[in-house]
């Protein structure tokens, strides 16, 4: 018989949610956050019973993960999630197998599995957002490392005199909350608006731009010289801008060549899942475990 899965991606305001049968997703309708783990746990209840689901729930959940403990660490928006037997719990209360994967993880596992990663040897995984996060996959594994950091590239520090992080600096969002700063029009704009300035001649959106792009460049370069993958893929909604690529390519074939590594070659692309990434890759934990 063919398995039946609810997936689920826990975001910090939505929860998105799918069913994985006949080795495809559907996707179902997000649902707001629960303020509570109680919430939460009535909510998936909901979802459990409603769709009849009986083979098992996977989840893409923010925070370190420790996939085989089935704790959550670290910190994230969803408090409630952290520090307890989070994964022992959901099964007993929903009845079915449950796994729990990091988001970012789950992004990088969609990738190797079925996206721009399969047959890769060492694929390196940025995620692009609000912050910045990714992962790392070698020989088709996760490497999460000994503390669960594994891929948390938004953690480099890249301006040594602030110590702001890549996070600080290569975020659309941030961008464009200090361009809003800067241009002190007491309104907030947002990075497509900030692009589409630059795109008319708007000096102050061009710098930031640049700086935006320099950041994420270097974020890139560390990544290259440290981890030598054979591809680095981007994630998040900024990967689907045209000028993305070629902006990034030509800053990190500069830092490369002037540092001496021009040996070191390049291949970044941009992930083939997007809004599905996470949900696609919270089935394939759960696959991988179950086997």
């Amino acid at each position: 018989m063919a398995q039946k899965i609810l997936a689920i991606d826990i975001g910090g305001s939505a929860i998105k949610s799918g069913l994985w049968e006949k080795d495809s997703l559907t996707e179902l309708p997000s649902f707001i956050t629960p303020k509570t783990w109680d919430e939460m746990k009535a909510y998936l209840k909901s979802l459990v019973e409603e769709h009849q689901i009986t083979d098992g729930v996977a989840i893409s959940a923010p925070g370190a993960v420790n996939a085989e403990e089935g704790v959550i660490y670290g910190v994230s928006a969803v408090p409630y999630l952290h520090r307890f037997p989070i994964k022992q719990e959901l099964t007993d209360f929903l009845g079915v197998p449950v796994t729990f994967q990091n988001d970012a993880n789950c992004a990088t596992l969609a990738e190797v599995w079925q996206g721009n990663a399969q047959g890769i040897e060492a694929v390196a995984f940025m995620i692009i957002g609000t912050g910045i996060g990714g992962g790392i996959a070698i020989d088709g594994k996760l490497r999460t490392g000994a503390n669960l950091f594994g891929g948390e590239f938004g953690y480099q520090i890249i301006n040594p005199t602030t110590l702001e992080t890549l996070s600080d600096l290569g975020s659309p969002v941030a961008m464009a909350k200090h361009f809003s700063k800067l241009k002190a029009e007491d309104r907030e704009y947002t990075s497509k608006e900030v692009f589409d300035l630059a795109a008319t001649g708007d000096e102050l959106a061009q710098e930031q731009i640049d700086q935006f792009y320099d950041a994420l460049s270097i974020g890139i370069y560390n990544i290259l010289v440290s981890l030598d993958p054979d591809r680095v893929l981007i994630g998040g909604g900024i990967s689907t801008r045209a000028d993305l690529l070629e902006n990034l390519e030509v800053r990190v074939k500069r830092l490369l060549q002037k540092n001496g590594a021009k040996e070191l070659k390049a291949s970044i692309m941009p992930c083939k899942f997007l809004n599905q990434a996470n949900l696609i890759g919270a089935v394939y934990q759960f696959l991988t475990e179950q086997a």
